[in-house]
């Protein structure tokens, strides 16, 4: 089983060709909650310089500091008792994380301009994934975005996050990035194109996601799932923890502004005068956050529960 692989220029298309690709970007929202994207618009030489600032700036900026961090001093302490536990409440990640008012790395050269650059290009197309599915959902252009602006407007919040998983020495006793759900919107995920990791459940069974070259990884967040009442769903996701290579992860995340209220589309739970009922609540996507703050790794129903309840 793997993913569903995508050619995304065909969404521009005509006829049977278009809407056999709207059919599967459907069917990676329904059935996957990911799906990898080719041909999506972003220029390979971008993608390259990407590639290319990302490492240099964890060779350069992280590496030492990383290897004397708390994680690694623990993981070696616990390999030294060789008691059989495992490292339960911290991930084998160095991570920063880019937003447009936040200082970035600034030694390493055309790390600011090639990420700036990135940025704007991976929000554009998650724009032009959220129309995708406006339309695939029969919502009216442009809704998911309004809902996550909150109205008119920028508002929405788009950050990204660059990750970076070291060599492991005992990655049997800790994980790359514990399994969980995504608080937000929609993610756009640009994975190392050799070294694999990251997994998603899917049927009770844990999936690799190959790594492909250059292709976008989209996955849909806990916003999605409730705007669509269900209809997307969020999936669980880890990334495991190697003994050999560098695994380079940047995903980009288009959430809703904090100050945004989030329920189920009004299209999708009264339609043609049927009775479907509304199965999640109406709430303000910062008080989320708060939640999912505390409870990221934990069951993600009990979330929309205690949300309910704020």
């Amino acid at each position: 089983m793997a993913i569903p692989v995508i050619d995304f220029s065909k969404v521009n298309g005509t006829g049977e060709e278009r809407a056999r690709t709207m059919a599967q970007i459907a069917n990676g929202c329904e059935e996957w909650g990911f799906f990898q994207l080719m041909n999506h618009g972003i220029p390979e030489e971008l993608l390259e310089k990407v590639k290319k600032v990302c490492s240099e700036y964890f060779k350069l900026e992280r590496e030492e500091i990383f290897k004397n961090s708390a994680v690694a001093n623990t993981l070696k302490a616990l390999a030294e008792k060789n008691s059989g536990e495992k490292l339960e409440n911290v991930d084998w990640e160095d991570v920063i994380t880019l937003l447009d008012d936040n200082e970035w790395p600034s030694k390493t050269p055309g790390f600011k301009e090639t990420m700036t650059e990135y940025r704007a290009e991976l929000k554009k197309l998650a724009e032009k994934v959220m129309e995708v599915m406006d339309e695939n959902l029969s919502l009216p252009k442009g809704s998911i975005k309004k809902a996550f602006d909150d109205g008119e407007g920028q508002n929405a919040f788009f950050g990204t996050k660059v990750s970076h998983y070291p060599p492991c020495p005992h990655p049997e006793l800790v994980n790359g990035l514990r399994a969980h759900t995504d608080a937000g919107g929609v993610i756009l995920l640009f994975q190392d194109d050799a070294v694999g990791g990251l997994q998603i459940l899917k049927d009770g069974q844990w999936i690799d996601v190959q790594p492909m070259k250059n292709t976008i990884v989209i996955n849909t967040g806990d916003q999605i799932e409730v705007l669509s009442n269900g209809r997307y769903k969020s999936t669980w996701h880890r990334v495991l923890a190697t003994p050999d290579g560098n695994r380079r992860s940047i995903a980009s995340f288009y959430n809703p502004s904090l100050k945004a209220t989030i329920a189920p589309a009004p299209e999708l739970v009264e339609k043609d005068n049927e009775e479907i009922s509304q199965t999640y609540p109406k709430f303000l996507f910062g008080d989320y956050m708060s939640v999912y703050a505390e409870q990221k790794f934990l069951p993600k129903e009990p979330r929309f529960q205690s949300v309910r309840a704020v």
